[in-house]
């Protein structure tokens, strides 16, 4: 494949918005049923994590963690959390773009696996549930 010299000048890693759009629309394409449990978990991009989550997380380095769910899963809740802050999966720009160069997989499909993994944590789904839903496309 002939790559032109514009593809070099104009190609760019998407902007933090970009990111969000991104994610967004790929949980649009998510199994209904999966998204009708998601009600009211924010979708959120950063670039890293803070180190509050990385020290929390025990990461070695901000590369650590693509994703994070912050909140009480559904498995986990009780009638006293009516004050709780919203649910919130955390998506994190920088690391999702150092995996994607260092790996053979879409974009798409990188935000699509964090984004499943990290709502799956929300209903305390098991690795195998979590590997059905992204079979699901």
């Amino acid at each position: 494949m002939l790559y032109t010299n514009s593809m070099w000048t104009s190609a760019k890693a998407p902007s933090l918005a970009e990111m969000e759009a991104m994610a967004h629309e790929v949980f649009e394409r998510l199994p209904e049923n999966f998204r009708r449990l998601c009600e009211g978990v924010i979708i959120r991009i950063d670039d890293f994590p803070t180190d509050e989550v990385l020290d929390e997380m025990g990461a070695a380095s901000e590369f650590d963690l693509l994703g994070l769910f912050q909140g009480i899963g559904l498995p986990f809740r009780s009638n006293e959390d009516l004050a709780r802050l919203p649910n919130m999966v955390w998506l994190y720009r920088r690391p999702i773009l150092d995996y994607w160069a260092e790996h053979d997989e879409t974009l798409g499909h990188i935000v699509r696996h964090v984004l499943i993994h990290e709502i799956g944590h929300h209903f305390g789904l098991s690795d195998h549930d979590m590997e059905a839903i992204e079979a699901a496309e």
